[in-house]
């Protein structure tokens, strides 16, 4: 493995890194002002619109996609440290229309979608056009396991009917949000795993009710939100269908493994900012004569920090460089392992970043509260840390160590 990165990409983050500084984060607490409004979901920020073209005349729009002809031919390796950028600011991923679920959302449709899919959906969200959302999880089932999910997605002449609830549909509060991606079972006598399918239902289909917008730990986050939807009887055309009946959890798995280094690589940057936020508190506050920074506890605070982030970003590195070298499946222990590591790094750097903050670090003044909330999902989130831990055992236990322990102790 070698992470030096190409000129190309040394361009693209001091572009980034600009860009950040120029427009994003002064321009965080506007966007915050113009969603302070009885109904936060009713309308888009003018900010963000604004941002998002100014992104696109700097070419800086669509970065994601490896390997295809819709994004900017990055690899895995090339996005990462792009997406780091991103992941310090909560708005910025949006900005350059490389946010969740609409990536993962536009990677299924570049994959599995027919090309009348991808001239209804995928270009307009390429274009930013309209957003989407992605609906898997189910509030009476343990989704953790997604052969669990009960919606049902039946055959009725040239036609599929939906009927189920789902939930932590991240982005259906969003006005943009036109198209859901619905994961339900199409036959529950097949092969446990190949009981499921997925299909496209556009959001104003009849039937479509969202019942209510989930907060997290009491944050909207407005106007994206999280939806609890009911498909009572929802009608589509059969052509919505998503590659095969049956091949609903094939997809999942490959949407999953580019999503959760994506996540992974946005927690490194939101780990970063919060470690620089911290150095510069210490500095310049004091207590008991002398400033925060001269506390030993505090200085053990900023070392850890700066270890568990490199720990952490390498991590990630060789998990983006294998999944180009050797593709997702290769690669399932490694992305299993960021997952875990990398919320748990960010959620202890931040932390610390509260505490030397103080007071202030738990308010609203500040965007450390809001990240640690935000972040602290993502231990569930693409799933959770235990199913990870499960798979990176499975994984480990199938090495040869049996033969290797006979071979110690001759």
């Amino acid at each position: 493995m070698y992470f030096e990165h190409s000129e190309k990409v040394k361009e693209l983050q001091e572009k980034l890194t600009t860009f950040m500084e120029d427009h994003i984060y002064p321009n965080e607490a506007l966007y915050e002002e113009q969603l302070k409004k009885e109904d936060r979901f009713s309308e888009i920020p003018k900010i963000m619109e604004e941002l998002k073209a100014k992104a696109k005349e700097e070419g800086l729009w669509n970065l994601f996609l490896p390997e295809s002809e819709y994004g900017a031919g990055l690899t895995n390796m090339e996005y990462a440290p792009l997406c780091e950028i991103m992941g310090r600011s909560a708005i910025a991923p949006e900005v350059f229309n490389c946010a969740a679920p609409d990536t993962g959302n536009m990677e299924v449709l570049v994959r599995y979608g027919t090309e009348e899919q991808k001239k209804q959906w995928l270009e307009p969200l390429l274009r930013g056009e309209i957003r989407s959302c992605f609906s898997m999880t189910e509030p009476d089932v343990a989704s953790s396991d997604a052969t669990n999910v009960q919606t049902s997605i039946t055959k009725v002449g040239d036609e599929y009917v939906i009927n189920g609830t789902k939930w932590w549909s991240s982005g259906a509060g969003d006005p943009r949000c036109k198209i859901s991606i619905v994961m339900g079972k199409n036959d529950p006598d097949a092969a446990r795993h190949e009981q499921q399918s997925m299909i496209l239902v556009p959001l104003d289909s009849e039937g479509v009710t969202i019942k209510r917008l989930l907060p997290v730990f009491g944050y909207d986050h407005a106007p994206h939100g999280h939806a609890e939807i009911e498909f009572k009887n929802v009608r589509v055309p059969a052509s919505n269908l998503l590659w095969d009946e049956g091949k609903g959890f094939a997809i999942a798995q490959g949407r999953l493994g580019p999503g959760r280094i994506h996540h992974c690589m946005r927690t490194i940057g939101a780990a970063e900012r919060a470690l620089e936020l911290m150095c510069e508190r210490v500095q310049s506050r004091q207590a008991f004569g002398k400033p925060l920074a001269d506390q030993g506890v505090v200085r053990e605070w900023i070392a850890d920090s700066r270890i568990e982030i490199e720990q952490a970003r390498l991590l990630t590195l060789k998990a983006a460089y294998m999944m180009d070298t050797v593709g997702n499946k290769e690669a399932q222990s490694e992305i299993a392992m960021i997952k875990v590591v990398a919320p748990n790094m960010a959620l202890k750097v931040i932390d610390r970043a509260i505490q030397a903050f103080g007071a202030a670090g738990v308010s609203g003044d500040f965007e450390l509260a809001a990240n640690w909330a935000n972040i602290r999902t993502l231990r569930l989130a693409d799933g959770p840390d235990e199913v990870h831990r499960r798979a990176i055992a499975k994984y480990e236990l199938a090495k040869d160590y049996g033969r290797n322990a006979v071979h110690a102790r001759q």
